[in-house]
């Protein structure tokens, strides 16, 4: 933390001695929701809930975030890592199928130590790292002790589409040289009996409204890449919020010719292992209320 390079942004500034990198955090770790969390891809979800901790700030900031008052650090609450320890046991005591890390990579040593800490009191979940994509092979290496399942975004294979939403150009790369870390981390999906995932790589792909050739071409990448031995996670839950009501190319959902026109090319490409969603997903109600609970 005296240098911060744990994300991919470099900044290098001395978060120890309260300076914010880009992520918009010093290194006091900050959250805005701990609970369960039933809108997770059903493996993970299922009927206990995930035990999902939001962690406030973001190294990537998309301008169209759905979670973008805690990405902007505007709803951070601050906690200790003994009582993220806690936090991760009293999750496991309400019947969370799993601890779900939301956007942790900026407090990645806090967390390690946390979830060490929780597991010596017994706390035996399966850990899931719920990622932009945007990451450091080094930083997720550093994970691999402590982290079962990998759930990365991959947002973009256009790099221009990338630095006008994400200021990113280099998120095609960074987002392949992670994934390739985290497929040999975990490699091929694992579930339990009762169809909760217990180890393996999940990767999501948010479709964006006048985008589908960037998300034919993730498909391309990802399939291309690793066939079916990874799974994809292909969404059409894109909701406008207030941020982008001035920028026309983001101010709307996604067409349901849009999204049929991304899962036709998934079948014709033959993806079998992953999910798609249906029905009236785009809605803000999707989106938990960042409230402190559980902190």
């Amino acid at each position: 933390m005296d240098a911060c390079t744990l994300c991919p942004r470099m900044c290098g500034v001395n978060r120890a001695a309260g300076e914010k990198g880009y992520c918009g955090m010093d290194a006091t770790i900050r959250a805005a929701r701990a609970a369960l969390h039933m809108w997770e891809e059903p493996c993970i979800s299922g009927t206990r809930g995930s035990g999902a901790v939001f962690f406030s700030g973001c190294s990537l900031r998309c301008i169209f975030c759905q979670n973008f008052e805690i990405a902007e650090g505007n709803c951070a609450k601050e906690i200790s890592g003994e009582r993220l320890s806690e936090i991760f046991l009293e999750l496991q005591e309400q019947g969370a199928a799993n601890i779900n890390l939301v956007t942790a990579a900026h407090y990645v040593p806090a967390v390690i130590e946390s979830l060490k800490k929780a597991k010596a009191q017994g706390m035996d979940l399966p850990v899931i790292y719920n990622s932009s994509g945007y990451e450091r092979v080094e930083t997720v290496q550093m994970l691999e002790e402590v982290v079962d399942v990998w759930l990365p975004d991959f947002k973009y294979m256009d790099s221009k589409l990338a630095f006008a939403y994400s200021r990113a150009k280099d998120y095609p790369e960074v987002a392949r040289a992670a994934i390739r870390e985290m497929m040999k981390a975990a490699g091929t999906c694992a579930y339990d009996e009762d169809g909760y995932i217990q180890k393996g790589v999940i990767v999501r792909h948010l479709i964006l409204p006048g985008h589908t050739k960037n998300s034919i071409a993730v498909l391309d990448e990802l399939y291309g890449t690793y066939g079916d031995d990874l799974t994809i996670s292909l969404m059409n839950q894109y909701t406008p919020l207030p941020q982008v009501r001035n920028i026309p190319d983001l101010n709307r959902r996604v067409t349901k010719r849009e999204y049929e026109k991304v899962l036709d090319h998934a079948l014709d490409l033959g993806i079998t292992q992953g999910f798609f969603q249906e029905g009236g997903t785009a809605k803000e109600s999707f989106i938990p209320l960042f409230d402190y609970e559980g902190l």
